[in-house]
């Protein structure tokens, strides 16, 4: 879809995702993002209004509960964004012709097959984030069989917003040392990449109703805070470099239990855009920071 009048509703503002699909907006699309002070997802005639308002042709939705330990104590907060706000915005999408692309995680997966997940294998959410987010699938697939895309990606890091790079630095700038977990594997995600990728994906006439999308490569929580150390050190955004301390998801102690191995296969997605590896993203963001 080459359409110079394009108009896209990004639903979420704070967050990062948000923040780096403004960033990355080609110039010919016209956008707005909405965040929970702008717009009630618990009402289905907002969204209508709203869609109505900005004349939208796409909804991109990046609202989500988004705290995998707090989940497990706050169900009923999960399921509302994860799950109800879904249904009540694929409802008014449906409602007011629009696309919906939507995005999800590879946290619907248990972790236990050991390969990359493809877009084909069945999930299995071993915490109450992750079943959240397959309920939020399963009801957009319900109200919205046609005209929506899920986009499942992992590990989102940038400049922008709080994440795992940014909570890293700024305990190894003030700790002596920093335990991070070792036996859980995935693919980081740089958001302002993932960003590119959607509004390819938005601007597709016939797009697939399941992607995948992350950096290239896998890495562990440890091996990824010991590159953010080495990165961080040659930029001169840390002064020193401190002991970072390998320790077992068991050893940690999280609330949530995660999948040990979630890597997604991208395969499907690779003819839309080319993955960078993650060490290559993750420079990037570390020399803007």
């Amino acid at each position: 879809m080459t359409n110079s009048k394009l108009k896209a509703l990004i639903l979420g503002r704070s967050g990062q995702l948000a923040q780096a699909l403004i960033a990355t907006k080609p110039a010919h699309i016209a956008c707005i993002s909405l965040g929970h002070r702008e717009i009630n997802l618990a009402v289905i005639g907002e969204i209508e209004s709203a869609i109505a308002a900005h004349r939208a042709d796409i909804i991109i939705n990046t609202a989500a509960y988004t705290q995998v330990d707090k989940a497990e104590s706050e169900p009923t907060e999960a399921y509302k964004l994860n799950e109800l706000a879904v249904a009540n915005i694929a409802k008014a999408a449906r409602n007011s012709n629009a696309r919906l692309l939507h995005i999800s995680t590879d946290y619907v997966f248990d972790g236990k097959q050991g390969t990359a997940y493809t877009t084909g294998d069945t999930p299995n959410p071993v915490n109450l984030y992750g079943a959240s987010k397959l309920a939020g699938e399963q009801a957009l697939r319900k109200n919205m069989p046609l005209g929506s895309t899920i986009v499942r990606t992992s590990s989102v890091y940038s400049q922008y917003g709080t994440n795992f790079v940014k909570t890293m630095l700024s305990l190894m700038s003030e700790k002596p040392e920093v335990r991070v977990i070792s036996d859980q594997f995935s693919s980081p995600t740089y958001a302002e990449e993932l960003a590119r990728f959607l509004w390819i994906v938005a601007e597709q006439d016939s797009p697939l109703p399941l992607y995948h999308w992350c950096d290239s490569g896998k890495t562990s929580w440890y091996e990824f805070a010991v590159k953010i150390q080495e990165l961080a050190l040659k930029y001169g955004k840390l002064s020193k470099a401190i002991p970072i301390i390998p320790v077992s998801s068991q050893e940690y102690g999280a609330a949530a239990l995660r999948p040990p191995f979630s890597q997604l296969d991208t395969g499907d997605s690779q003819p839309l855009l080319q993955s960078r590896p993650w060490q290559e993203n993750l420079e990037s963001v570390i020399k803007q920071l």
